[in-house]
């Protein structure tokens, strides 16, 4: 075979190499080299070729110059020496990497515009390890982009902004079923949003510039009535009927309970006021319904005009109760109901959880006044629960189960706006000045109990459909001043030693709205503080606005001095040593 070395005719520096071992014949399509050894098999030969890389071509800049393209070739001398060398040795290493045959002479001159009298030069290691390099750069950046999801290249906003505004939105949800549950369906949580920037609207009032308000409740653990052992026939019986009559202006609170088994019309042979709620809700499915046809004998009997309504069952109290931590409540008489299990006495302040407030506001039996005892205990156990809830500081964990319990619990008539109304009233009002209308009791005796036809029924003294003295009584009662109609009858007695300073307390009381029964001296003793109040008897409202007045406690009868003639009064004023009258 010839020792020259030619790409289509065009020499390289290989044959201007006289002293190189190895001699090179280019050839269109391929580069092959030769040892000179005549002895050497053609494979070494052709291993020892695959030593040549393709060489690849530079496409020159689009310059006015013309720009010398070079093809590097400088591991090529290396490779050829360390070959000879290990000819030399007796070993000759070879090399299995596979080469792709280089372009032809045509392809350079044609294509790539390359001059005989460029310079060639080959660099195929250098441009393989660049490539390779960038093969496995390319692969780590694809493998990196699969491994680095979503929520990793955007923490902030996985990790900080989606899991609030997905709390956020499952709190609104939860807050929203429970408002329109109340609600039935008029307000949603967003309503009550609303209301509370903008400010609650003005709620409806009766004639008298009063908002009357029907509550009721039912037996069961559900609206549906369950206790535990099931669904009972009684779960749609009014078990407590009461109307709570508030003055927005004033803050007067003022509340009226009517015994339910108060004789009337209704659907049953029974005919009692309990089951008129029944007759229009059987199923549980008119709620609506049954609420409206009882507000409507309710009005008719009291002679108001009720706005509102709320139903409450068993389990919102029992709930409400044990959420807030048990409430303290106060009887006026004593209460042994073997029935409810309730033994209660009277005057003695008794802590109660939420079955024994359940307890107490079912109680009848072993008590002096029946159903009337019972419509009391119910309007003390609310007054409780409302300065319980007043009192303590209730944290957001509190509020929200109390929203919960009344969702599950109360259905009223209510939307957003009256309950936020009704809501700022109460917060602003004193419990202390929340009054009982009671429709029994001295002087207020309307009705009375006895049997008809078998069965037991609590009805009008006047007569079983005669409720006008009744309407004349809640009227008044709603529309006068309640100390007014108590009549509280107070006795003022000099213990200051200034002569007739009890004369000028007695006309500035009158001047005030009280009644001063009489005037005197005080039995001697000392009497170091200002003033001395002494209740007698049981007149609350007179009780609390001498309290107000005067800024001092009543004390209990007991601890007045010995000597008064207390005959006729309701209440003792003591004058003491440094009081004057302004």
């Amino acid at each position: 075979m010839a020792n020259n070395s030619f790409i289509d005719g065009l020499k390289t520096r290989s044959e201007k190499t006289s002293n190189s071992v190895f001699k090179s014949r280019f050839s269109s399509g391929h580069m092959s080299y030769e040892t000179g050894d005549p002895l050497a098999s053609r494979s070494s030969r052709r291993n020892i070729g695959r030593t040549v890389d393709r060489a690849v071509y530079k496409k020159p800049l689009k310059t006015p110059e013309k720009k010398t393209r070079i093809l590097k070739t400088a591991n090529i001398s290396q490779k050829i020496d360390t070959a000879a060398k290990s000819k030399e040795s007796g070993f000759i290493k070879k090399e299995t990497r596979m080469i792709e045959p280089s372009r032809p002479r045509s392809y350079a001159r044609d294509i790539l515009g390359i001059e005989e009298d460029e310079e060639l030069e080959f660099d195929s290691d250098d441009l393989k390890k660049s490539r390779r390099e960038a093969k496995l750069a390319k692969r780590k950046n694809r493998k990196k982009k699969r491994q680095k999801l979503f929520i990793f290249r955007h923490k902030i906003f996985s990790f900080l902004i989606v899991p609030i505004t997905a709390v956020a939105l499952v709190a609104f949800i939860w807050g929203d079923s429970i408002m329109l549950k109340i609600t039935n369906g008029q307000s949603g949580l967003f309503d009550f949003l609303r209301s509370i920037v903008l400010g609650p609207t003005e709620l409806k009032t009766d004639e008298n510039g009063r908002t009357n308000l029907l509550l009721f409740g039912t037996s069961g653990y559900d609206m549906a009535g369950t206790e535990a052992d099931g669904v009972h026939d009684g779960a749609q019986l009014t078990d407590s009927i009461m109307v709570v009559s508030l003055d927005q202006k004033s803050k007067d609170v003022a509340m009226i309970s009517l015994p339910r088994d108060l004789k009337t019309d209704s659907c049953t042979a029974t005919g009692k006021i309990n089951e008129l709620y029944y007759c229009e809700n059987k199923d549980g499915n008119n709620e609506i319904g049954g609420a409206r046809i009882l507000r409507e004998r309710v009005e008719n009997i009291l002679g108001i005009q009720i706005q509102y309504y709320a139903h409450l069952n068993w389990m919102s109290l029992i709930q409400i109760v044990d959420a807030i931590g048990g409430i303290t409540v106060t009887v006026d008489e004593n209460i042994n109901d073997d029935w409810t299990k309730t033994y209660v006495k009277a005057g003695v302040p008794v802590n109660l959880n939420g079955e024994q407030a359940l307890g107490l506001a079912r109680a009848r039996h072993g008590t002096e006044n029946g159903d009337f005892t019972r419509g009391a205990s119910q309007q003390k156990i609310l007054m409780a629960i409302k300065d319980k809830v007043v009192s303590q500081h209730l944290s957001v964990i509190d509020l929200v189960n109390l929203a919960n319990i009344l969702g599950d619990n109360v259905r009223s008539d209510l939307n957003a706006d009256t309950i936020t109304a009704g809501a700022k009233v109460l917060a602003n009002t004193d419990i202390s000045t929340v009054r009982q209308i009671p429709l029994i009791g001295t002087g207020n005796n309307f009705f009375t109990t006895g049997y008809i036809n078998g069965i037991s029924y609590v009805y009008p003294i006047a007569g079983t459909s005669n409720y006008s003295a009744i309407q004349e009584y809640v009227k008044s009662s709603l529309l006068t001043n309640p100390v007014l109609l108590e009549k509280a009858q107070i006795l003022v007695l000099n213990g200051s030693g200034v002569e007739g300073i009890a004369e000028k307390e007695r006309t500035e009381l009158v001047n005030s709205g009280f009644k001063v029964l009489n005037t005197g001296n005080a039995p001697s003793g000392e009497y170091f503080e200002k003033i001395y109040l002494y209740s007698l008897t049981d007149k609350t409202a007179t009780k609390e606005r001498l309290e107000t007045y005067y800024n001092v406690k009543a004390l209990d009868a007991a601890y007045l001095p010995d000597g008064v003639n207390t005959a006729g009064a309701d209440f003792v004023v003591i004058l003491g040593v440094g009081y004057t009258v302004e």
